[in-house]
């Protein structure tokens, strides 16, 4: 009788135990979570872009007229002087060539021309002869004059023609002159380009540069025949640097002239300090690299840090800006990956008692880690970092272990 009430107690125990191991097993173990404490501290918001740098003024030397501008004596990074250096040399252009028509009918009045200035010069033999026989007969009648055998009427008529030959001879000698010229144009019109033209003492245009500085890009740097205007060269000073950056017309608004801005990603070691300078009031449409059109501001800054910090950047270098928006000492503040959306507002999970309990909130300014929380937590708060579809009102949970 005892062996048997022993062999029921035996298996009652054994059928107890194995029951709460199946309960062990199946009850529910705590979530492992990351965990963070909120605090309260300085908080900063910054609008981030990217931006780049340019000299402040630059200047284009362009041709002042139509013409051949010689081989650049310049190369991009030369330093120049106002007024001094030699930038450019625009000569005139060469002569079109000539197609045998036009040739031949530029020959035919290169010997029209010859021929009129044969007749000039026929024509003037012709008006000395005259005033030769004009003389003549002048100095006769003034022979007769002593003899009382002419009359005044007589040697004034002498003399009128005189004068008359004299006219008629400065007339042929500038008929002569200006046929002369007429067979110049003539011979001028056959010019055609030359492998090698002699050039005359103040034929071509020599442009200096304007301001002192550096050449920053060439844009005719061969020899070439221009148009008036067309731009040369261009020049400016490199430490007179600024930076531009286009911010979306949402955050430009929040911007004030005067900011302070950090420059990021520039090559150098550290951040360097720059100032808002100017927000431009008129936006302008660009279209994202996802085709997406966006609202852009331009946004003017000023290196705050002396030029030793920032003597390597040049212009149009690439730069990332960050513009501090809104800043306070005390903020109580919850890491973003904490927050979640519950309907129309934003909530967390505060560990208590080892369990998640949801918990709406209402908060402030974000940056890119942390939010401002106006209401529903306070400092010493542990939240769920990235709560997973395992966590839930109630859930129990425990901080996950890290190390190695």
């Amino acid at each position: 009788m005892s062996g048997s009430i022993l062999r029921r107690i035996m298996a009652g125990l054994v059928a107890l135990a194995v029951l709460a191991g199946i309960a062990i097993a199946l009850w529910p173990k705590p979530v492992a979570v990351d965990v963070a404490t909120i605090a309260s501290g300085p908080l900063e918001i910054f609008v981030e872009d990217e931006g780049v740098t340019r000299i402040r003024d630059v200047y284009t030397v362009s041709s002042p007229i139509a013409g051949k501008v010689l081989r650049s004596p310049r190369e991009v990074s030369d330093e120049v002087i106002a007024d001094k250096t030699l930038v450019a040399v625009v000569e005139p252009s060469d002569p079109n060539l000539l197609d045998i028509r036009t040739q031949r009918v530029n020959e035919a009045a290169v010997e029209a021309a010859n021929a009129a200035v044969t007749l000039a010069e026929s024509q003037v033999r012709h008006a000395q002869s005259q005033l030769e026989f004009a003389r003549s007969d002048l100095r006769r009648a003034t022979a007769l004059t002593a003899g009382l055998t002419i009359s005044e009427r007589a040697i004034d008529k002498a003399k009128l023609d005189v004068a008359s030959a004299e006219a008629s001879l400065a007339s042929a000698k500038a008929t002569l002159e200006v046929r002369r010229r007429e067979l110049e144009s003539a011979k001028a019109n056959l010019i055609q380009r030359a492998e090698e033209q002699p050039r005359s003492e103040g034929c071509c245009i020599q442009l200096r540069a304007p301001v002192s500085g550096r050449v920053l890009k060439i844009d005719t740097e061969s020899e070439q025949v221009v148009p008036a205007g067309k731009p040369l060269i261009e020049i400016g000073d490199p430490t007179n640097l600024e930076i531009v950056v286009n911010l979306l017309s949402r955050d430009a608004v929040r911007v004030e002239p005067g900011a302070t801005g950090w420059v990021d990603s520039w090559g150098g070691p550290t951040l360097l300090k720059a100032r808002v300078v100017r927000v431009n009031p008129t936006a302008f449409t660009k279209v994202s690299a996802l085709g997406i059109e966006e609202q852009r501001v331009e946004t003017i800054l000023d290196f705050a840090d002396p030029p030793e910090k920032w003597k390597r950047l040049g212009h149009e270098f690439r730069v990332i800006v960050r513009i501090s928006v809104w800043k306070r000492e005390d903020v109580v503040q919850v890491p973003l990956g904490a927050l979640f959306r519950q309907g129309a507002q934003w909530a967390v999970y505060v560990i208590a008692n080892g369990r998640a309990v949801l918990r709406n909130i209402e908060i402030g300014e974000r940056s890119l880690e942390s939010a401002q929380v106006l209401s529903g937590l306070k400092p010493g708060d542990r939240v769920i970092l990235h709560p997973s579809d395992r966590i839930g009102p109630g859930v129990a949970v425990t901080e996950r272990k890290t190390g190695f």
